[in-house]
């Protein structure tokens, strides 16, 4: 792969691959890794930037009062769907459906309802959480075939960048079992060389199982070979049907008497005429006891208020991710409350079954606060070292760039975007935020306005290192950044949410999340301004050249010296 076209070993030609395929998309995978990172907790963000929401504290009776509502507000719907408060929602979410409404979603009217109080709530505007989420995938203002194209080929360079690095890598396990503190720029290295490894395992599969979720669109051609091109018809067989299987609860062959006092019912009574629903706290107390982990997620009334009314209860999560999480569910008469039996879901196949649990660590449908925390935390340090990479690429430079006396424009073109791309995002994310509380609530289109002002913040974020000094724009952007994401929580309490002492003590651990999780970011940006505040602007020893020329490279020493060390340690390993 050598320009003067001399051979190369196989360590040095993937070294050659890991740097240009890393740094070629390197600032959009970023990007998708900061986001993707972020919307490990889209819940969280979508409940803290709905601060009408945050005075919504559940307790026993939330279940019921949520039916009792739904009685007042949709009585005639053929459908309730709510979904509980848990430790990602505060609020009831409800949707229903109406008799003869169109298909799909355009049928479906939603609205919130207070936990305590059982009143409809107006949150705020928003796309909140599912914004980043949406962009991790599909990018912004393009159609989103095209996002998703661009996403795709991203994340197939990534799968060669890291399948690269790791044949370039050949001290990467012993690398990773050493750690000399207090060595200087040695230590950097091995906490570098550590923190690669660790986050490895992490990388392969989020990157792979991003790969399988845009499979069918990025090799279509076995399913429209197998399927004669009609699409549809895969799908459906793929996601299957449930069929109902005949029968009672708890081995009752359906023609005991429950049944036939509910046939009876049914047809000494107009099936239409209101009928007075049975409560709905034995049916979740029932529910409770088989699954004392997870509660009751959701609630399903199908033909509420009449005498052929259902209660569908879901387990709050799921167990297998065989199935992607889905939960398991428990079937009530509406009227007696008695069990009935469940329709079963359709078997999976094992081609299915793998496609499911690939997909679900991706998501992170699975997983569990702590659980959560760990993808959270292992998604840092994932985007630390993309973040990392493309620094790197400037540090190898570093001695052209004094040879020459002179800074090239492709040197400072990568310069400028990694301050753009890296400290940017964090300040445009930070920002997003702010948007959401500073911009009017009854505002018409305030969602896209929040958007707007994300990307209009960004943008001068890439205009900034322009103009900057490039070790200066690094210590401002991310002092901003700091700054800003530090007083997110305080901004909240002011601006009508949950204060965070009062979020711990009422459980509303999705607002208290958010807020932690934005303290837990304002401290790693706070930590890179005191190294960039502390770190010595002078070229290493070996490295010094005449003060004429060494004077363009001067200003980035101090910010890169750590990572010099890095490169040139690479540089000897191939």
């Amino acid at each position: 792969m050598r320009v003067d076209g001399k051979p190369e070993g196989l360590r040095q030609s993937m070294a050659w691959l890991h740097t240009w395929s890393g740094l070629l998309l390197g600032w959009l995978l970023y990007a998708v890794f900061f986001t993707g990172t972020l919307s490990f907790f889209r819940s969280e963000i979508t409940d803290w930037m709905r601060p009408e929401l945050h005075q919504s504290v559940p307790d026993a009776g939330t279940a019921q009062r949520g039916l009792d509502a739904m009685q007042a507000i949709a009585p005639k719907a053929s459908t309730w769907t709510l979904s509980l408060p848990n430790e990602r929602q505060t609020a009831i979410e409800v949707s229903w459906r109406e008799p003869g409404a169109a298909a799909g979603r355009a049928g479906t009217q939603r609205t919130t309802l207070d936990a305590g109080t059982g009143e409809q709530l107006q949150p705020r505007e928003t796309r909140g959480g599912s914004f980043l989420y949406r962009f991790h995938f599909e990018l912004y203002a393009m159609p989103r075939i095209w996002g998703r194209w661009i996403v795709g080929f991203a994340t197939m360079l990534m799968l060669v960048a890291i399948i690269s690095g790791v044949i370039t890598h050949k001290k990467i396990f012993s690398d990773f079992f050493t750690f000399r503190p207090r060595k200087g720029q040695r230590s950097w290295l091995d906490a570098h060389n550590a923190t690669a490894v660790l986050a490895l395992p992490f990388h392969l599969v989020i990157t792979f199982s991003g790969l399988v979720l845009l499979m069918n669109m990025l090799m279509p051609w076995g399913v429209q070979t197998a399927y004669s091109g009609d699409s549809n018809a895969y799908f459906s067989e793929l996601r299957g049907n449930r069929q109902a299987q005949p029968g009672a609860a708890n081995g009752n062959n359906g023609n005991g008497p429950r049944e036939g006092g509910r046939a009876s019912r049914e047809a000494s009574a107009d099936a239409n005429t209101p009928v007075a629903m049975a409560p709905v706290g034995p049916m979740v107390e029932a529910a409770l006891r088989q699954w004392p982990a997870h509660g009751v997620g959701s609630i399903t009334v199908n033909a509420p208020g009449t005498a052929r009314a259902t209660v569908e209860l879901r387990e709050g999560g799921g167990s297998s991710l065989v199935n992607r999480g889905a939960a398991s569910s428990l079937l009530f008469d509406g009227v007696s409350g008695e069990p009935r039996q469940a329709p079963e879901a359709a078997a999976i196949s094992w081609p299915r079954a793998t496609s499911n649990v690939v997909s679900s660590l991706h998501l992170g449908r699975f997983a569990e606060p702590l659980v959560r925390w760990l993808l959270f935390l292992s998604g840092v340090v994932g985007t630390t070292m993309a973040a990392t990479g493309m620094v790197l690429w400037v540090v190898k430079r570093l001695p052209e760039r004094r040879k020459l006396g002179r800074t090239p424009h492709g040197h400072r073109l990568v310069e400028v975007l990694n301050v753009g791309a890296i400290a940017g995002l964090s300040v445009a994310t930070a920002s997003f935020f702010w948007f959401n509380r500073l911009l009017p609530a009854d505002l018409v289109g305030r969602s896209d306005w929040e958007i707007r002002g994300f990307f209009t913040v960004w943008a001068l974020c890439l205009l900034h290192p322009m103009l900057r000094p490039h070790r200066q724009a690094w210590r401002e952007q991310m002092l901003l950044a700091t700054v800003l994401l530090a007083l997110l929580p305080l901004l909240n309490g002011l601006s009508g949410g949950a204060w965070l002492p009062q979020s711990i003590a009422d459980a509303q651990w999705s607002i208290a999340g958010f807020d932690l999780m934005m303290l837990a970011l304002a401290a790693l940006h706070g930590w890179v301004v005191w190294w960039l505040a502390r770190s010595r602007q002078t070229a290493t020893p070996a490295a010094r050249k005449p003060a004429a020329a060494a004077k363009p490279a001067a200003a980035d020493a101090g910010l890169l010296a750590p990572h010099a060390a890095v490169a040139s340690a690479m540089e000897q390993q191939r």
